[in-house]
């Protein structure tokens, strides 16, 4: 009959992939949601930035209300002025 004794060496041991896959899942979940969160404000930049445009060119109420939930702005000379400083800075 054959006893074997596990110490608490092997234990961290045969544990270290685990602990390894859990850290190297959790980074990459950190580097994904810094990407996610980088693209969104690009996106939301961009769009702010084409709806300035169309604001200036078309003077919609349409645009003007999309714009207002983007930027929170609520009157239209404050909206005036901010996409007068993003077209000239285009």
């Amino acid at each position: 009959m054959r006893f074997e004794v596990k110490t608490d060496q092997q234990l961290l041991l045969d544990k270290l992939p685990l602990v390894l896959n859990y850290v190297s899942i959790f980074f990459f979940l950190i580097v994904i949601i810094s990407i996610s969160l980088s693209l969104g404000k690009i996106s939301r930049y961009s769009e702010i930035n084409y709806l300035c445009n169309l604001f200036t060119v078309e003077k919609s109420g349409f645009n003007f209300k999309r714009l207002s939930k983007l930027t929170s702005q609520t009157s239209k000379q404050k909206m005036w002025d901010l996409c007068k400083q993003i077209t000239k800075s285009n």
